[in-house]
C-alpha cells in the first residue's frame, strides 16, 4: 500500500497539551505507529516558520521518518507568526492527489475543521483513509457528518498507551 499522512504539527501538539488530561506524543513512536497500523509510507509534518532554536528538533523529526514542511514567512515577522499551516496541508494533499495517482489513501492528523471540504472531496473519490484526531475534545463537529468509519482518536487509551511520551523517573 502507498498511504500518506499529513500532520498539522501545531494542532497535534496543542490538542494533546490542552486536553482535559494533558499528555505528549512521542513522535518517534507515533511515526512507527502510523507505519505499522496504517501502512503509511510518507508522513508529512507541517510546522510554522523555521526557527534556528529548534534545529535539533527538526533533525530528530527527519531521522524519525517525517518529511518536514515549513510555513513561509518573512524573516521580520517569523517570531510573531503562529503556525497557520492549513493552506499548506491542503495544497500538498491536493497536489499529491493530482500528481501521484498511485497513492492509495490519504490520512489527516488534525481536529481542525478548516480541512472539512478537502476531506469530503477525498472521501468522494475513495481516497480518504482516516482523520486521526489528537483529542476527542479538540475535534471539529463538522467531521461527524462524514461518519465514524472515517475518523478515530489518538487519545483512546489503547492508542495513547502506544504513542505517549513516557517521562523517565
Amino acid at each position: 500500500m502507498n498511504n500518506q499522512a499529513f500532520i498539522d504539527g501545531q494542532n497535534l501538539i496543542l490538542s494533546t497539551k490542552l486536553d482535559q488530561k494533558p499528555w505528549k506524543i512521542d513522535l518517534l513512536k507515533f511515526r512507527k505507529y502510523l507505519g505499522e497500523k496504517y501502512d503509511i509510507s510518507e508522513a508529512y509534518y507541517f510546522i510554522g516558520c523555521y526557527l534556528t532554536d529548534y534545529e535539533k528538533f527538526y533533525s530528530f523529526l527527519e531521522r524519525a521518518g517525517y518529511t518536514l514542511i515549513f510555513r513561509a514567512h518573512s524573516p521580520e515577522s517569523s517570531s510573531s507568526k503562529k503556525g497557520n499551516v492549513d493552506t499548506d496541508v491542503v495544497f500538498t494533499m491536493m497536489k499529491n492527489f493530482h500528481e501521484y495517482r498511485n497513492i492509495d489513501k490519504f490520512y489527516l492528523i488534525s481536529g481542525d475543521g478548516d480541512y472539512f471540504k478537502m476531506v469530503q472531496y477525498l472521501q468522494s473519490k475513495g481516497k480518504l483513509g482516516l482523520i486521526l484526531f489528537p483529542s476527542r475534545n479538540k475535534s471539529s463537529f463538522l467531521y461527524h457528518q462524514i461518519g465514524n468509519p472515517y475518523y478515530d482518536y489518538l487519545d483512546k487509551p489503547k492508542v495513547r498507551q502506544k504513542i505517549e511520551l513516557k517521562h523517565k523517573k
